[in-house]
């Protein structure tokens, strides 16, 4: 019951529970795509934010940028986009600070 009669609906039971109080269509759609926030300009202090963290000896430590490439998007980050128009560097920061806050912290407990 919990996969559905194909074994593949992770969340088949829950679609069930909703029928008749929420409309099957809004039920049966597509999955949706849920994207980060819309950051495509960086400046000012937030800019210097995002360098620090890509900057920082965690990050260096871990090598997992191309340093080239990160000092690239910095020089010019205006200038390179997702295909969904979001700012390259923004991924690249918060993907570091997320490994910061939440991989490196671990392995230090």
């Amino acid at each position: 019951m919990k996969l559905g009669p194909d074994g593949n609906d992770h969340k088949y039971a829950l679609k069930q529970v909703a029928r008749g109080l929420i409309p099957d269509a809004v039920i049966d759609r597509p999955k949706g795509y849920f994207p980060m926030p819309a950051l495509k300009y960086v400046r000012g202090d937030f800019l210097q934010f995002m360098a620090d963290i890509l900057n920082s000896e965690a990050c260096r430590r871990r090598d997992i940028f191309d340093r080239d490439y990160v000092n690239k998007l910095l020089a010019e980050p205006d200038q390179y986009f997702t295909k969904l128009q979001g700012s390259k560097l923004w991924h690249m920061a918060l993907l570091e600070l997320w490994m910061q806050l939440n991989v490196d912290s671990v392995a230090a407990a």
